[in-house]
């Protein structure tokens, strides 16, 4: 079968990154991240950043690790913003409930307008942190520098001041004379008892020299101990008559003895390992011709099926357009249709209210009834109006009778 990066090259599916893939390929967004921290702080963003939002400062791997999703992902949007705005575009200042898909759209749009190809999914961007966000902020920064015009300059190494030989061949007696102090100081009280050293034989020497000179006889001594003893004397004082010389680790010397027995080490390993690694050499090239035959076979055999493969792609990307097409069509008459339906239902409804008020019978009962009441009422006032007729004529009759009868009285005498 196909190799997997081989099979993502044909298809076009390879980035850059893996291409480029290697053992410090996972710590490359960790270095660009220190980078743009750098130039952050050439742009004064603790002054004019960090006040604003009243945040702490960035640390040097903030957005290459996943440490609050949330919060990184707004301090991305809001550090973008201001970066947009540096090189001389107007960006609003996104917000905690802004939509994700907008503000990071916008985003986008103006990282296109400087000049920067996207060839990564927005998506990525949502979890503000990782290579993308690093990839964009350090795009933005480089366009505000640029902005700013802001140039970087080649380092001016510092000038060398030459000493004299002698003063360097003073200061290294002195450190010489330094290292022995210290070399000296470590031994203890007990090391020195026990150990006999040159300096001390020297001493000894001398000292008993002046004394032999001191005490020396006129005549020529003779010696009166005999061979047993001597033995016996030598016996009882060697093991006081070795000298113990303490290296120390930081001498240079050792150092060397360390280097010069490692390199032998290595030669003795490197002569017994270099036929195992011709051998393996060997077998591992033997394995990469197989599988580069044994691909070009497979490529062979599947080339037809990848062609069909492809041309069943672009089918389906042309059916998928025209499906779209189709669908807002239907959409639209949809929506038609909807409002078409709400006025028809409106229509009805105010037909079958005329319909059901036109067949009601109640409100001729109604005026039946009203006008029978009507009827009632006027009978009762035409009784009530004859009564009135009636005690009316009776009163002007008995007026009458009343006037007649004073008439028909004689008249009074008056006294």
């Amino acid at each position: 079968m196909l190799r997997e990066d081989d099979q993502r090259s044909r298809e076009g599916l390879l980035t850059p990154d893996d291409a480029e893939a290697g053992p410090g390929g996972a710590y490359k967004t960790f270095i660009k991240m220190e980078e743009l921290l750098d130039k952050l702080k050439l742009l004064k963003y603790d002054q004019e950043f960090i006040k604003d939002l009243k945040m702490k400062p960035l640390n040097r791997h903030y957005f290459a690790l996943q440490t609050n999703p949330g919060e990184q992902f707004y301090l991305f949007t809001s550090l973008a913003a201001w970066l947009i705005r540096k090189t001389g575009r107007s960006f609003e200042q996104p917000q905690e409930y802004d939509d994700p898909n907008s503000t990071i759209s916008s985003i986008l749009d103006s990282l296109r307008e400087i000049g920067v190809n996207v060839d990564f999914p927005p998506n990525r961007l949502k979890q503000g942190y990782g290579e993308q966000a690093v990839d964009v902020l350090d795009n933005l920064v480089n366009a505000a520098l640029k902005n700013a015009s802001f140039s970087w300059n080649k380092p001016q190494p510092v000038a060398e001041v030459e000493e004299d030989d002698e003063e360097l061949e003073d200061e290294s007696e002195l450190l010489l004379e330094k290292v022995e102090e210290e070399m000296a100081a470590e031994f203890s009280d007990e090391e020195e008892e026990t150990l006999l050293h040159i300096d001390d034989l020297q001493n000894m020497r001398i000292g008993n020299k002046n004394l032999a000179d001191a005490q020396k006889p006129d005549d020529i001594l003779e010696s009166t101990t005999d061979i047993d003893g001597w033995k016996l004397e030598l016996e009882r004082v060697l093991p006081q008559l070795k000298v113990t010389i303490k290296t120390d680790a930081r001498d240079w010397r050792s150092h060397l003895e360390q280097m010069q027995k490692h390199r032998s080490g290595i030669d003795e390993a490197l002569a017994t390992t270099k036929g195992q690694l011709d051998k393996l050499h060997t077998d591992i090239s033997h394995t990469l011709e197989k599988i580069g035959s044994r691909e070009k076979y497979l490529n062979s055999q599947l080339e037809p099926m990848l062609i069909q493969y492809r041309a069943l792609q672009d089918e389906f990307a042309r059916l998928s357009e025209h499906y779209r097409e189709v669908s807002g069509g239907v959409t639209e008459r949809s929506r038609i249709l909807a409002q078409v339906t709400e006025e028809l239902e409106s229509v009805k409804q105010e037909m079958d209210e005329r319909g059901s008020s036109m067949t009601d019978g109640t409100p001729l009962v109604n005026i039946k009834k009203a006008i029978a009441q009507i009827k009632t009422e006027i009978t009762s006032m035409e009784v009530r109006v004859g009564v009135l007729q009636h005690s009316l004529l009776q009163a002007r009759l008995r007026d009458k009778n009343l006037l007649q009868q004073d008439l028909n009285a004689p008249p009074h005498i008056l006294v």
